[in-house]
């Protein structure tokens, strides 16, 4: 018994090495596991406001991205472990010039929480931008793979659930403990239908419960919600009842600490083929963003109970599914030498497309000027990844040989206070500097009130070419990112002082990103090539 169990341990090491390093498990590895294990975080970056659907043996996890474009990311798995991004629902969003870095940003707007959920041969996704005008949108595809059409606009519906009733109806649960009901064909609301408010929170409660995840579950309805109650703790509440309409009685279902970060609250629940539940559930580790966390749920008197049987994350486990390694990754490195931009990259805001180009140079990513703004928060096409822990790091290759006048190209740790290497062309000279940016948005219109930069290096460049590097901490209590720079590739050179990235739900609400960027203050018409993006140097 005892060498059957080393030779399990040994197994599930390798797997988890094989899977890190991308290159999946030894066949004979694979055939002797009866599951996949799994460690917490589920995958270390931010992937906030979970929501996730199974079909078959498939699984479909979507999340949040807001400002970012494509936006509304939908990951595959068949193992709840290994996930890989395959779509995105929108490529932009533009029911306002805000979307395009005019007139106002959506810095912290844009697309919300959304939910994903499979019916009749077609997946479904409904969200509300927390913007003006204030609406949801719905989009189906019968392949989460490919595109998303959309269906209707509807009223706004703040952290929707879409739910589909075994009897035809459909619904939305929203806000706290709204119920609205939609027409059979998802057209829009229906005249006449449930309206109603299914429950009132109760004094313990403080603000809203938000992140509602609907389902049924031998006859009765449960609704997932996060709470955060007077004087207490973030946690993850479930309403249940016999009818759709209620009434309902509460349960708290989670409350816990995880790893050395605070509490973790807000997210779904899921079945496989086999009856076995778990539950997707995100905590909050500062800079890095919002992390998802994997569990299992046991259901105790009708209550869908999260995490260990004493109410705790599990710091590792196994899922009894055999396991699926995807080829492709949710960090990944990029050459530039395809057709199409990797789908693991995101604008800031809606991009300028006819100013940027992998054709033009092939093997090369193209940023050209095509608007005069005067800071980073301002500047179109700045193309992004996600940092991840508990470490990354990232570095580029620029060519800059055709930079004008006023142009600040360079790679940033970008967030609402960002860590930022700049390539600046002043008065016929190029400047390389290390500063700290942080910016003040408008409450109303998000729109960019200033920017407070202090600059912390600088070093004369009479190169063409240049390399960045970013490497970022987000260890327990760490949050900081290094900044350095080569001439050559070989020999490196640190700019400026430690940066402590942050976290603010208040201005861009998104979790610290690796961003290449390239805007003009003067006039348009220059440009830079990157080479590459290579993380793990």
């Amino acid at each position: 018994m005892a060498n059957r169990y080393e030779q399990f341990k040994g197994w599930a090491v390798l797997l988890i090495f094989f899977s890190m390093l991308g290159m999946g498990a030894p066949a004979n590895a694979q055939s002797s596991l009866k599951g996949t294990p799994y460690s917490n975080p589920m995958i270390w970056g931010d992937f906030p406001d979970l929501s996730v659907v199974r079909h078959g043996k498939d699984y479909y996890l979507i999340s949040t991205t807001m400002h970012m474009m494509p936006g509304a990311p939908v990951m595959k798995s068949r193992d709840l472990v290994h996930w890989e991004l395959v779509s995105y629902v929108f490529d932009s969003l533009s029911d306002n010039s805000k979307y395009d870095l005019i007139g106002g940003t959506v810095y912290g707007r844009g697309q919300w929480a959304s939910s994903i959920r499979y019916h009749n041969g077609k997946y479904y996704v409904l969200f509300s931008p927390n913007d003006q005008p204030f609406r949801s949108y719905l989009y189906q595809t019968k392949d989460p793979t490919k595109k998303w059409k959309l269906v209707t606009r509807m009223q706004h519906f703040h952290d929707n659930s879409l739910f589909f009733d075994d009897d035809g109806k459909v619904y939305v649960f929203y806000g706290t403990g709204q119920l609205r009901e939609l027409n059979p064909d998802l057209s829009g609301v229906k005249e006449g239908g449930i309206d109603m408010k299914i429950f009132d929170r109760d004094s313990s409660e403080t603000g809203l419960l938000e992140g509602s995840q609907a389902i049924k579950y031998k006859g009765k309805y449960y609704l997932l919600m996060l709470s955060w109650p007077r004087g207490g703790k973030r946690r993850q509440v479930c309403y249940r009842a016999d009818k759709i309409t209620g009434p309902y009685e509460k349960k708290v279902i989670l409350e816990t600490t995880f790893a050395g970060f605070p509490y973790v609250g807000q997210g779904s629940i899921i079945d496989d083929v086999n009856g076995n539940w778990y539950g997707l559930i995100f905590q909050d580790r500062g800079a890095v963003g919002r992390v998802p966390m994997l569990m299992p749920v046991h259901w105790t008197d009708g209550w869908p109970m999260l995490g260990t049987a004493s109410g705790h994350v599990p710091a590792k486990g196994i899922i009894p599914l055999p396991p699926s390694i995807p080829k492709h990754k949710i960090f990944v490195s990029d050459d530039f030498s395809g057709k199409k931009l990797k789908l693991n990259w995101q604008w800031n805001h809606n991009p300028i497309n006819s100013a940027w180009s992998l054709k033009e140079r092939p093997g090369f990513l193209r940023l050209k000027t095509a608007r005069i703004v005067k800071n980073l928060y301002l500047a179109p096409n700045t193309i992004s990844q996600r940092m991840f822990g508990p470490q990354s790091t990232a570095t580029i290759k620029i060519d800059i040989s055709h930079m004008k006048e006023g142009d600040v190209s360079g790679f940033a740790a970008f967030n609402g206070n960002s860590g930022v290497m700049s390539v600046k062309m002043m008065n016929g000279q190029r400047w390389l500097t290390m500063s700290d940016q942080v910016v003040d948005l408008s409450n109303d219109t998000k729109a960019v009130l200033k920017v407070d930069e202090i600059e912390r290096g600088r070093v004369k460049l009479n190169n063409d070419i240049v390399y960045l590097r970013i490497s970022g901490d987000f260890g327990v209590g760490k949050d900081t990112a290094n900044f350095y720079y080569s001439l050559d590739n070989l020999n490196w050179k640190k700019l400026g002082t430690p940066f402590k990235m942050q976290f603010d739900y208040r201005r861009l609400f998104m979790g610290t990103r690796f961003a290449i960027f390239n805007y003009s203050t003067i006039s348009t018409g220059g440009y830079v090539d990157i080479d590459y993006f290579r993380l793990g140097e």
